[in-house]
């Protein structure tokens, strides 16, 4: 049996759970619970001590007085649209787990009641098949903010698929590179950092990082002020390489997506009623991708060397359907 000088605090958790402003609980309803769930059993007027001191203790709750049928928690640490934007965005997330999205949302959704939590389970009940297989995510995020915040190098293996679809080591030694930034990027969180051996950015998916460890060697200090989401932006797709200016000539069907790449600070130049002109810094790799996603809108104007590389990678594509 749950003792009853702890009474005040589970009365505010059967709150939590069974009220809001369409489900309101009458003094009995919250006898009954008591008695049913924890197995205490209370008079009424105990029930009005424990509800004042909630009110007390800054809990608002609405009582027989404000809406004329019982009581129910006027406000939650988080406030119902803000808990469903969250599950969603956790769903919806690739880097995460499938056991890890449930243990946040169930979390989440435990600030609400269940109404509103079986409202959530209802409407979201197909599961994410491109979330990752990796379960290291959480200690990932720890671990390279660790590292950031001490200014220290991180050793670490780093994950590819094989034919099995089974996530192995993409070489057998491990990286050992100096973690900079945390961005998340085309629905995945990456890790942005540098090395002696070789000058500017490098990234890796957090959710392809394993065994990672703290090393006791310091980061080397940045000579620059750098922006990581700048890096990210112009790595499309975050392909690396070299970055260079690379010019597009696009149709106007598809300027929402070429808003979401690149922000609204995009540079867009009028070319005709119907065209615009974007130059952006980029990778090559980056920059083809790009042109064979929106091959049907979007042209491929500069540099040459790269349009010519674009008109063979098209030959070649034509070959395989001959």
């Amino acid at each position: 049996m749950a003792e009853k000088k702890h009474s005040s605090l589970i009365v505010l958790e059967i709150l939590k759970k069974y009220s809001d402003e369409d489900h309101i609980l009458s003094t009995k309803d919250i006898l009954r619970i008591l008695k049913n769930e924890y197995d205490i059993t209370l008079e009424r007027r105990a029930i009005y001590s424990n509800l004042e001191i909630l009110r007390q203790a800054g809990y608002k709750i609405s009582d027989i007085s404000d809406n004329g049928k019982g009581y129910f928690l006027e406000e939650r640490q988080f406030d119902k649209g803000e808990v469903l934007l969250l599950c969603n965005a956790i769903h919806a997330s690739h880097f995460i787990s499938q056991k890890q999205s449930k243990k946040l949302i169930d979390e989440l959704l435990n600030t609400q009641s269940k109404y509103d939590a079986k409202e959530f389970t209802d409407a979201v009940y197909i599961p994410n098949p491109l979330k990752t297989a990796n379960k290291e995510l959480m200690y990932n995020v720890e671990i390279v903010s660790e590292a950031i915040r001490e200014n220290k190098v991180l050793k670490f293996t780093y994950l590819k698929y094989n034919k099995d679809k089974k996530l192995e080591p993409r070489r057998e030694e491990p990286y050992i590179v100096e973690p900079r930034y945390i961005v998340y990027q085309d629905s995945r969180a990456y890790m942005i950092s540098t090395s002696p051996r070789h000058e500017g950015f490098t990234h890796y998916r957090l959710d392809k990082i394993s065994n990672a460890t703290v090393e006791q060697e310091k980061a080397r200090k940045l000579k620059r002020n750098s922006e990581a989401y700048e890096y990210a932006r112009n790595k499309l797709f975050m392909y690396s390489g070299e970055m260079e200016l690379v010019s597009f000539r696009c149709h106007e069907y598809i300027m929402d997506q070429m808003i979401d790449l690149f922000g609204t600070d995009l540079s867009v130049i009028s070319d005709g009623s119907e065209y615009f002109i974007i130059n952006i810094k980029t990778s090559r790799q980056g920059a083809l991708f790009l042109a064979q996603q929106f091959m049907e809108y979007i042209e491929l104007l500069k540099p040459e060397d790269l349009r010519e590389k674009f008109k063979e990678n098209l030959k070649k594509a034509v070959r395989k359907y001959k």
